[in-house]
Formats: C-alpha cells, sequence, structure tokens
C-alpha cells in the first residue's frame, strides 16, 4: 500500500510551504504537484528524489509509511536531520539497475559534504557485479594497514546499512563519520549498553574506539573486496607466529605471577 500523496501534503504542510512555495522549491509546476497531492498521478524517480531530499527523509519511506499516524519511523542513520531521517542518494543504468558507486581515497572528504547529493553521486565512478544482487551496495577505497591482511588501496564493497540495531557485532563495516571520515573497522554494537559503537582493527598495533550514533552518516557492511594484491602465504605465516608467541608471553606472565604469590 502506498501513502505517496498523503504523505507529499501532510509533509508540505508540516514545513509550512504552500503549492506553490514547495513546487518551486522542488522545480515542478504547481499543478503537477497539485495532481500528485490528490492522487491523480504518481511522481516519477527524479522528482521522488526531489521531494524525498527536501523532506528529509528516504524515498521508501515517503511511499510506504503513513507520515500522519506514524511521524517518525524506526530510526534511521543521521544526516542534518534532526529527527534521524535521511535520503540516500543512488544511480541507476539505463535498465534501471542501481549501480555500484566507487569512493576513491582522493574522494572520500568530497563524500563527507556530497553523499546525500544526487548529483554529487552522479560524478562518481560506478560499476555492477553480477555476485551482488539484492541490496544498494558502494565501493570504498581504504587506506593504511589497520585492517591489515587486507592491504592498503584494497576497495571493499559494502552492502547499505539502514539502521543502527542491524550492526551484527564482529563483523566490518566501512563507516562514514563526521569526526574519522571514511573509516573501515570490525564494530561492536553496544549502544544499548553505553550508547557507543565500539570499532576495533584487525591490526592489534591500532587501539580500538567508541563513536556516538550522532556521529555516523553512513555504515555498509562489507561484503566483498577487490585487490590488485594477492595474498602471501609467508605474511599468513608471519601473522599465526605473531599470535603464537603473543599466547607464549601471556602463559610466561601468568607463570610468574603464581610464583610471586607462592
Amino acid at each position: 500500500m502506498t501513502f505517496i500523496n498523503e504523505n507529499i501534503k501532510f509533509l508540505r504542510k508540516k514545513q509550512g510551504l504552500t503549492q506553490e512555495t514547495f513546487s518551486q522549491k522542488i522545480g515542478i509546476k504547481r499543478s503537477l504537484l497539485g495532481a500528485y497531492e490528490e492522487g491523480r498521478a504518481e511522481p516519477g524517480y527524479d522528482n521522488l528524489v526531489k521531494m524525498a531530499h527536501s523532506f528529509q527523509v528516504s524515498i521508501d519511506h515517503l511511499i510506504t509509511n503513513d507520515f500522519r499516524n506514524n511521524p517518525t519511523p524506526k530510526q534511521e542513520l543521521t544526516s542534518s536531520d534532526k529527527d534521524g531521517l535521511k535520503i540516500l542518494a543512488i544511480t541507476v543504468d539505463k535498465n534501471e539497475n542501481e549501480n555500484i558507486e566507487l569512493v576513491p581515497q582522493k574522494a572520500a572528504a568530497g563524500y563527507l559534504n556530497g553523499f546525500a547529493d544526487p548529483q554529487y553521486i552522479e560524478t562518481l565512478p560506478k560499476f555492477q557485479l553480477p555476485i551482488l544482487k539484492s541490496g544498494t551496495f558502494r565501493a570504498f577505497e581504504i587506506v593504511g594497514d589497520s585492517m591489515l591482511p587486507l592491504a592498503s588501496g584494497s576497495i571493499v564493497i559494502g552492502k547499505y546499512t539502514e539502521y543502527l540495531s542491524d550492526i551484527k557485532n564482529g563483523k566490518t563495516y566501512v563507516l562514514v563519520t563526521k569526526q574519522e571520515g571514511v573509516v573501515y573497522k570490525r564494530i561492536f554494537n553496544y549502544l544499548t549498553d553505553h550508547g557507543k559503537l565500539h570499532l576495533v582493527s584487525d591490526n592489534k598495533s591500532y587501539s580500538a574506539y567508541n563513536v556516538s550514533p550522532e556521529d555516523v552518516l553512513e555504515i555498509w557492511e562489507a561484503k566483498a573486496y577487490i585487490s590488485i594484491q594477492f595474498p602471501d602465504p609467508k605474511d599468513a605465516d608471519e601473522i599465526s607466529l605473531e599470535k603464537l608467541t603473543g599466547i607464549v608471553l601471556d602463559l610466561q606472565k601468568e607463570v610468574i605471577k603464581m610464583k610471586n604469590v607462592k
């Protein structure tokens, strides 16, 4: 069931806009807006994007949520809107199939300002992978050695995670945050315990840290990666040796403690 016509009318009035001012704001004719609100016509994708962006809600909620009776649906990741609602900008090919947009490292800073802007997203490189069918995906180039053995320069492809409650403890995600920018980390969801997300690097040389939910702009669950560097068995052996050495040292410390107690 769709509530699109009632939602447009309700949200427009909630913003204190007349049909004339709102139609001018989104660049359509007042008569066309009237047809949308009266249910005589349904908006196409381009106009849905404009209206959802203006109302600061997702296209899905604009269509399926009855804002008259449920003005605050399940909270999404926030953008700049204080009510916690945002629009996810995407691109599609000529057959209406969603693209995977690539955010290179050089574009990471600009992505913080343009992630919700359809025009900015349109400028990013795009590709598709047949193995990733269900969901919305985006690719991010990661830099640094905090997530070894995944090499710096690898491209992580993430699936859009709409709700904070959907974060799975111990899984890897790409986070777009106000303070840290674009980061790739392993996340532990401690929102119900102390209201924070706990971010951990696979490289133990890097300390874990917490992030507040209001600092998070987007979350993408890692589903695949692309790299021109193939795994080196020698590196895997070194990692295993490092772990084994750590275990031995810990055991030695425990033995020393036991001797001191005696």
